[in-house]
């Protein structure tokens, strides 16, 4: 897998709207101006979104007729998962760590105990 597929599809996924084509997409393919139906954007600047999301491989249009349906294609989808799968260890480590200070009572790491003088966070200090 290219470093530069990768950042294509990353930087398709980034943006909020084309992430909310492909949830579309993920119901069934669909044409164009279905799928620009629910934003408040022109045709083109919808086209536009969706030439990112063809050229990152995430979607492809098909041709049937006079109508082009798009259609998710989850290949892409599967390079930038299996991406982010490889880091898994480090969060799931820390949530095991987590788990264990929980478990044991003990405060996380950098968090101080109070004081054993300190005074009662409902009480009135006087000078």
């Amino acid at each position: 897998m290219a470093a530069d597929h990768l950042s294509l599809i990353f930087g398709a996924l980034a943006d909020p709207t084309r992430r909310a084509i492909l949830a579309r997409l993920a119901d069934g393919e669909t044409t164009v101006n279905e799928l620009a139906s629910p934003f408040d954007m022109t045709l083109p600047a919808i086209s536009k979104h969706l030439k990112v999301l063809e050229r990152a491989g995430l979607i492809s249009r098909g041709r049937d007729a006079q109508w082009r349906p798009c259609r998710l294609e989850g290949g892409a989808l599967r390079e930038a998962s299996d991406w982010v799968g490889r880091y898994r260890r480090f969060w799931e480590s820390s949530y095991d760590e987590l788990e264990a200070l929980i478990e044991a009572g003990a405060p996380a790491t950098g968090a101080e105990a109070p004081a054993a003088d300190a005074p009662a966070p409902t009480e009135t200090i006087t000078p």
